[in-house]
Formats: structure tokens, sequence, C-alpha cells
């Protein structure tokens, strides 16, 4: 089976969205999503958007808050573009109908969290990304010119390679013309065939044990492009959010916004104290990777496998009222936030490198464009400031848009694409080999490509990881393809990926700290 469209997206986040959005006044759309429409890591978005908007913020702020931020890796170019676009960005959302928190004068009541110098986060509630993924998702299923495909899952994007061509090594000659995928009704691997392909798959947090992501995050877009020949870049730039809720009976773990910190709650060890002025200046509000290795670091000298939150010196009421959802999600575990400290402990959270775009959002693949947290742009450099996200996702999928639009019409459909060979036999004979191949990597990447690294742990995880990578590959070969082995193979190639860059990078920089090499960038 074939289907055809001018534009092709790959993920239904805020990136995929925007852009099937923006691009539906100029052809025919399709979105495929491997889950159902809304579940993404943009819908598990607490905090908010960061966006300057008045005095005594200003542009400069915000720059020099993501630049320091960022340790020395950003783009400064990038940076400043993204955060100028920031206020129009913002205002399309609440023209499409999003709904940000308000002051009782009208005004919007902005959040300050970790690096922020002053207050720029746009939020609702503790659920600001629900809100922007209800209004997109309602946009997109009533737009006639998009069709969206649920549960389906992209095996590969379909390039020259898939035509009997030598193998291209210069990714600047390859050309992308669709992508393969599973219907889930059929089991079968289809053409989807388009003139442009936009990849917005998010992140992958799945290859952690520990997580706030859901449970589809496994990379799967960054893998594909890998394969494909598409640059990649930065990978080693894995962030885990300071402060998951602490419960075992639950994954992924849910997250403790970086607003309640913002908001005046502090952070505590097992002894009840106040650590994180041993660390940092800016105490609980300094950036995610220092947060984090504190915890860390204060976990490892206690033993526990945890530190606390403490929100009970402020207002009950207002608690309450600006955090609702992690107000009742921690009494379902008998936690009273207004009376009690909260159990938290750092989780894989974001990913900062990816597939490297320019300023259009352009990948290294001739009609292949990428936005949002599979992306490496240059604005988060090594370590994202906290709600740069949600902003650079609108920012690049705007970018992209505007040149898709202005090529589409000179980008014929490429015919002739052959049909997918699955050259294996049968289906796995036990699942068991899938789910526990990914246990095991999951173990791996998290004691060894960690919070905290050195080049001991990441050697292991290598020569680990290569068994891993063997006993998938001869699975893969003689199996039937489908979502699960696929999202094995894609999470091993992410993996390896993360492991070579760390052990390329001889310094700690950001969010890749390791004890080898801690004289740059040292913190702990």
């Amino acid at each position: 089976m074939t289907k055809q469209a001018d534009f092709l997206v790959i993920g239904s986040g805020l990136a995929g969205l925007i852009y099937a959005l923006k691009v539906s006044e100029y052809g025919k759309v399709i979105v495929v999503t491997k889950s159902n429409i809304s579940e993404t890591n943009t819908n598990k978005a607490q905090g908010g958007v960061a966006s300057v908007a008045h005095t005594p913020d200003s542009f400069e702020k915000h720059v020099q808050d993501t630049l320091v931020a960022g340790d020395g890796l950003c783009d400064e170019h990038v940076v400043r573009t993204v955060i100028a676009d920031g206020p129009e960005m913002i205002q399309e959302l609440i023209d499409m109908g999003a709904e940000f928190d308000k002051n009782k004068d009208g005004s919007y009541n902005l959040g300050k969290e970790g690096g922020h110098s002053e207050n720029r986060i746009y939020h609702h509630k503790d659920k600001t990304g629900a809100e922007i993924q209800r209004v997109l998702t309602e946009k997109v299923l009533q737009n006639k010119n998009i069709e969206v495909y649920d549960n389906y899952f992209a095996v590969d994007l379909i390039t020259q390679h898939h035509l009997g061509f030598t193998i291209i090594r210069d990714s600047n000659k390859i050309e992308c013309y669709g992508a393969y995928v599973i219907n889930p009704n059929t089991n079968k691997v289809e053409r989807f065939l388009s003139k442009i392909t936009f990849i917005a798959t998010g992140g992958l947090g799945n290859i952690y044990d520990i997580t706030t992501n859901p449970i589809v995050a496994t990379g799967d877009g960054i893998a594909m492009a890998y394969r494909a020949k598409a640059l990649i870049s930065d990978m080693e730039f894995v962030q885990f959010h300071p402060t998951a809720l602490f419960n075992k009976n639950e994954r992924p773990s849910f997250l403790i916004t970086e607003a309640l910190r913002g908001f005046g709650a502090v952070l505590r060890n097992k002894k009840g104290e106040a650590f994180m002025s041993k660390y940092d200046s800016r105490k609980d509000l300094a950036p995610r990777d220092i947060v984090a290795r504190a915890i860390d670091a204060e976990m490892k000298i206690s033993g526990d496998e945890h530190v606390y939150l403490d929100c009970t010196h402020l207002n009950a009421d207002e608690l309450k009222s600006h955090f609702p959802n992690i107000y009742e999600k921690c009494l379902t575990i008998d936690i009273d936030i207004t009376k009690n400290y909260i159990p938290v402990a750092p989780a894989a959270h974001y990913l900062v490198g990816g597939i490297k775009v320019d300023s259009q959002g352009r990948t290294s693949i001739k009609n292949l464009f990428a936005a949002g947290e599979v992306t490496s742009t240059g604005l988060h450099g090594a370590n994202r400031l906290a709600s740069n996200s949600l902003l650079e996702a609108l920012v690049y999928a705007d970018r992209a848009s505007e040149t898709s639009v202005q090529l589409i019409n000179s980008i014929p459909i490429r015919e002739n694409i052959p049909e997918w060979k699955d050259e294996g036999t049968k289906h796995p004979e036990e699942m068991i080999l899938i789910t526990q191949e990914f246990k095991e990597l999951q173990q791996i990447m998290t004691y060894y490509v960690g919070i905290v690294r050195s080049d001991l742990r990441l050697n292991r995880a290598l020569a680990r990881l290569e068994t891993l990578y063997l006993e998938t590959k001869a699975l893969y070969d003689s199996s039937t393809v489908s979502k699960e082995i696929c999202e094995l193979r894609n999470s091993i190639n992410i993996a390896y990926l993360i492991i070579k860059m760390a052990k390329a990078r001889k310094e700690s920089r950001g969010l890749h700290y390791t004890l080898d090499y801690p004289e740059k960038g040292k913190i702990l």
C-alpha cells in the first residue's frame, strides 16, 4: 500500500502540529504518530514557555541567561534570533486559543524558573503543555487538509539507498522521499511518500531507567535520520530534571516542575538541611545541570534514593491554586504538599542534541526538515535553560514551514519506490527477548551514562552495548518487523551515539560531567 502527501509529518507534539497547521494551506498533510495524537512530551510539559513580555525584562537578559546556562557552547546568533521571535510566537498560540494564567488586573502571570533572571514563563497552572496540546490537536483534527494516522510507526526514512544506489556518504547528496511506516491494523509496512518530510518525534528518555518522558520517547526520529546518514550532533548532552517525584511504583516518573522552586520551594536533604547554597550562589534556582548534580551528590553522601522539596512554608491556598496538578498527584500517595516534604530525585528529561538543522529547520538531507527536541539547533549549547524548549519548537516549526512552502512546487513525488522488503520470517517467539534487552539497555545508560560519568563507565557501557547490538540485530534480521523490535533497535542506535560523543568530549561541560576531566566547567 502507498499513501501520498505534499508534506509528511512524523510526530504530533508542538513542533509537528504547528508545522502541519502552517503548511496545510499549501497542500495535503499527513501526520503519523506512534501512539495517539496527544501522547507527546509537549503534553507532559508542566512549566511553560519562556518569552520576554515587559520591563524590567529584556531580550538581552533572556539572551544572557541562555548563554550562561549553555556553558559556552550556544550559537549566539541562534539564541538572539529565537528569543527575538518569542513574543510573536506566543501571540500566535494565544490567537489559536491557548489560555495562559493571568493576574487580577488582566496581565499575564509570568513565572520564574532556574537560570532565569526575570519572570518570563507563560504558563497554564502546572500543565502548560497539556493546554497547548489541546489547542493544537483541536485545530489539526478540524483541518480538512490534514490526515492523522494514530498508532502508525515510522520504521525508516526513504532515500536513494532504497532505490539500489551505492551507499552515499555525503549527506548533502542524499534526498528524502518519505518513510516506510507500519500500519497497526495489518502489521504491514506501507510507503508514505511525500515531497517534504518533517521529523518532530521528540526525545529519548525511555532509554534510561528513570525518566519523566512518556513511554513513546525512544529516540526514533534521530535513529532514522542517523541510519539515513544525516548529521547528528551534541548527543552527549542529556538533561536530567532535578525534581521528579520519587515513587518506585510509577513509570514514567511524575515531574515536579521547576516553577515550584521559582515559587519559593526549597530543596532539603535527609537531615532537613537546605543544601543548594553549598553548590551555587543561585541556590535552588541554579540551572538544572547544577541542581541535578547537587542532588546526586547529596544522595551519594547520605546513601538515600531521594532528597526532599519543601513547600510547607508557602501560602497553602496560593500553592494549591498555582499547582493543582502536583497537589492532587501527591495526595494520591498520601503527601499533602502544604504540610509534608515531597520526595524527589533526578530523572532523564530532555535531549539537547539531535539531528543537526540550520536556521530554517533543514537537515543535511535534501527535503528533510526537523524541529523540536529531536534536533540540535545551537540554542541550548551544553544545557537547556528551563522553558526554552517549547519556544525553540515554536520558532523552528514556523521557520521550517516558511521554507517548505517556498520549495513545495519544485519538488515531485518520487515514483518507483520499492515496497518494504521484510527479510525476517517469523515474529519473535518470546516478547521477553525484547523487553529484557530493553531493561538491560536502561540499566546500562542509567548507571554508566547518567548525571556523572567517567571513562571507565563509558567504556563499560560501550562494551555491554555491543553485545546488545549484535543480539538485537540478529533478532531484527530473523523477525518480521514490529514496533517493539524497531524501538529496541532505535534505542540502541541512540545509546551508541550518546556514548561515542560523550567519550569524544574530553572535558566537563554543561550536562556532560566526567570525573576524568573535571577541570573545565567544574561544579562539584
